[in-house]
């Protein structure tokens, strides 16, 4: 198969999952709602106005910058990916790439659309293409999180400086397919860096 067909497939397959799920979970849960699959994997939904793993700038004019800033980002992720397909890089290196760009798609998809489309999940299960119309205007959507990993639940000993005898959780944030695919596009490059950059 053709590198170029490869980098499609990865993101159209990472974009359809992700959005899948993310549609399922928004019309289907209430906000702060979750299922126990065991105890250390929770689906639990959340919703951000900010990047990957809940992190956010404030405001209005943050969540508009925020979403330039994606668009800006995926275009030159988009271009290096064709860069990388017309040079003929590792295929490895390519993949990465292309889940980068997936994870970040999935995520604007959010932002730019989610507002239009969904009522709000406060309290209810949202509606998709409601009659008043949706939650927020374009670019304030806002990204769909459920996947919650607390593989570790503790407190730091006393002894601990700053955080001793605080409560610590491992691993806090929730995420969504399209992070995941971000986290593991840029894990494979740091692994497989030598390879990929010879030069």
């Amino acid at each position: 198969m053709k590198k170029g067909k490869i980098a499609i497939l990865t993101i159209l397959l990472v974009l359809l999952v992700d959005q899948i799920v993310k549609i399922w979970i928004k019309t289907h849960m209430v906000l702060g709602e979750e299922y126990r699959i065991t105890n250390w994997f929770i689906i639990h939904f959340t919703e951000n106005n900010g990047m990957a793993f809940g992190f956010e700038l404030g405001g209005s004019i943050g969540k508009v910058l925020l979403s330039s800033f994606r668009i800006v980002a995926v275009g030159a992720i988009g271009w290096y990916l064709w860069k990388l397909v017309k040079d003929k890089a590792p295929t490895g290196l390519i993949i990465s790439i292309a889940l980068i760009l997936a994870g970040a798609l999935g995520n604007i998809i959010d932002s730019l659309f989610y507002g239009l489309i969904f009522d709000h999940s406060y309290y209810q299960v949202a509606h998709i293409f409601p009659e008043n119309g949706g939650y927020a205007g374009f670019l304030h959507g806002r990204v769909v999180d459920m996947f919650y990993f607390p593989l570790i639940k503790t407190h730091f000993p006393a002894w601990f400086p700053i955080w001793g005898g605080q409560e610590f959780e491992f691993f806090r944030p929730v995420f969504n397919l399209a992070d995941s695919a971000i986290t593991t596009g840029v894990a494979i490059i740091l692994l497989f860096q030598r390879k990929y950059f010879k030069d």
